[in-house]
C-alpha cells in the first residue's frame, strides 16, 4: 500500500459521501416529492440537498482528499505529503464508478422511525461485509495507528478533515461555510462536553449498578430497600448536582392482589392461545378479548370465526410467526404479550403482562 492508494481512497469516499449519497436520497424523494396530504416533502426544517461533482479546481474537494489521504496514510503508518498539486492531479485521475440510483434502499426521514433492526436485511448485509474483508494473509506484519483527535497541532490534518467535510456537507446543503478558525472553535468545545458529561452519567450509572450487584441472596430475594437507590440530576453549567429517592412504581389492584409494571403472569412452556384464554376464564373469571405481543396482534374475539379458531390453536410463537412473517430472534426466551380482559359484567380488567418461554 502506498499513499497514492490512499488518496484514491479519499477521491472514492469523496464521492460515497457529497454524490453518490445525496443522488440516492434525491432519488428516494426528488425536489417535487409530496407526503400524503399534499404537502411538500422538502419543507422546512428540511432542505433538499443538491449533489457535489468533483472539481480538481475547487480548493475545497482538494482540502477534503489532501487531509483524508494523510490521515488514512497515518492509520497505516505511511508517510503522508502536502504536495498539493501532485495530491490535485493524483485524485483527478482516480477513476470513479459511475453511480446509478437504486429502488427498494431505505432512507431514516425521521429520528423515530423504524428502520427495522435486526432483520434478515442486516444479516444479508453483515454477511456481504464479512465476505468483503480481504484474505489476512495479506496484511501480514500490517499494523494500524488510531488517530487521536488533537485540534491544536496544525499539522495532523485533524482540524483540516473536519472544515473541509463540514463545509461539503454544508455546501450540499446551501449552508453558508465557516472557516479553519471557527471550525476548530466548534470541535475544541465538543470533546469537554463528551468527556466530563459521558464520564459523568456513565459514574452515576454504575454507582446504581454496584448496589445491584450481589444484593439477592440465594433465594432470590432482594438484600436493599428502594430508597438505597437514587436519581441523579446534574447540570455542569451552573454547576448543580441533586440526587433522590426513585418513587415506587405505581400500583394496580387485580381481585385481591397489587401487580405493578414488572410484574407478569409466567408461563414455563410455549402455551398456545386457547390455553390461555381457558385459564384466565378458569382461574380468574375472566374473557381475554385480544392478544397481542409489541405492535402484533395476534388474537381479538372481533376476528372472523375461522380466523379466530385457527388462531387459538397456534402456539405463542407460532401466533406470532404467522403475524410477522419471521421467527423471535434467535437470542429471544421469553416473548411477552399484553392482554385485554373483560370480567362476567363486561368490565375491562387491567391485568399484568403475560411471559411465556419459548425456548430453553
Amino acid at each position: 500500500m502506498a499513499f497514492a492508494d490512499c488518496v484514491a481512497w479519499a477521491r472514492t469516499n469523496f464521492e460515497s459521501l457529497f454524490n453518490n449519497a445525496i443522488q440516492q436520497l434525491l432519488f428516494n424523494f426528488p425536489h417535487d416529492s409530496t407526503l400524503s396530504s399534499g404537502q411538500p416533502f422538502w419543507s422546512p426544517p428540511k432542505r433538499a440537498p443538491d449533489a457535489i461533482a468533483f472539481d480538481p479546481s475547487n480548493d475545497l474537494h482538494v482540502d477534503f482528499v489532501m487531509a483524508a489521504a494523510n490521515l488514512h496514510a497515518f492509520n497505516y503508518g505511511l508517510k503522508g505529503s502536502r504536495d498539493r498539486e501532485h495530491i490535485r492531479q493524483a485524485a483527478a485521475a482516480v477513476e470513479v464508478p459511475k453511480f446509478e440510483p437504486k429502488s427498494g434502499v431505505k432512507i431514516q426521514v425521521n429520528e423515530n422511525e423504524d428502520m427495522g433492526s435486526g432483520t434478515d436485511a442486516d444479516a444479508n448485509k453483515l454477511s456481504e461485509l464479512i465476505a468483503s474483508l480481504p484474505d489476512p494473509a495479506a496484511y501480514a506484519g500490517v499494523r494500524l495507528e488510531p488517530a487521536d483527535f488533537e485540534k491544536d497541532d496544525d499539522s495532523n490534518f485533524h482540524i483540516d478533515f473536519i472544515t473541509a467535510a463540514s463545509n461539503l456537507r454544508a455546501s450540499n446543503y446551501g449552508i453558508a461555510l465557516a472557516d479553519r478558525f471557527r471550525t476548530k472553535q466548534i470541535a475544541g468545545k465538543i470533546i469537554p462536553a463528551i468527556a466530563t458529561t459521558t464520564s459523568l452519567v456513565t459514574g452515576l450509572v454504575c454507582l446504581e449498578l454496584y448496589k445491584l450487584v450481589g444484593s439477592v441472596s440465594a433465594d432470590g430475594q432482594t438484600q436493599r430497600k428502594l430508597e438505597d437507590y437514587k436519581n441523579g440530576f446534574a447540570n455542569l453549567a451552573l454547576p448543580f448536582f441533586a440526587f433522590s429517592e426513585p418513587i415506587p412504581p405505581a400500583k394496580t389492584k387485580f381481585k385481591d392482589t397489587e401487580f405493578t409494571e414488572w410484574d407478569s403472569f409466567d408461563y414455563d412452556h410455549d402455551v398456545t392461545l386457547q390455553e390461555l384464554v381457558d385459564d384466565f376464564e378458569k382461574k380468574y373469571e375472566l374473557e381475554l378479548t385480544m392478544i397481542s405481543s409489541d405492535v402484533s396482534m395476534l388474537y381479538a374475539t372481533f376476528y372472523p370465526k375461522k380466523k379466530a379458531e385457527a388462531r387459538l390453536q397456534m402456539k405463542a410463537s407460532e401466533a406470532l410467526k404467522s403475524v410477522t412473517g419471521k421467527d423471535a430472534p434467535a437470542h429471544v426466551k421469553w416473548m411477552l404479550m399484553d392482554v385485554c380482559c373483560e370480567d362476567k359484567d363486561g368490565e375491562d380488567v387491567d391485568v399484568p403482562s403475560i411471559r411465556v418461554k419459548i425456548r430453553d
